[in-house]
């Protein structure tokens, strides 16, 4: 999933939320029909009833929670091997 930032409905050519929901919003019923391994991402912050329900946003198929704990850890990482910045353990001096 992705977020769909609020701020931006008002000045885009977006349904209301409960529209947009409707139309595009992860529901148990949607998800239903994608793989049974099938695992339910959102870099967070989750609109809920908007972008996703409650149900599948904590359900057992989401790793939610573990995608925003780790997203920050994870973005230096691919940053710091991107930019050849190859990190060294904690007390070894540079």
């Amino acid at each position: 999933m992705l977020r769909l930032q609020r701020e931006r409905m008002e000045r885009a050519l977006l349904p209301t939320e409960q529209e947009f929901f409707q139309q595009y919003g992860l529901t148990e019923e949607r998800l239903a029909l994608a793989k049974p391994d099938a695992i339910v991402m959102h870099p967070g912050p989750i609109n809920r009833g908007v972008e996703i329900d409650s149900r599948v946003a904590d359900g057992p198929r989401s790793v939610i929670l573990e995608q925003v704990t780790n997203g920050i850890a994870v973005r230096m990482a691919i940053m710091s091997i991107t930019l050849g910045n190859h990190a060294r353990p904690l007390g070894e001096d540079a």
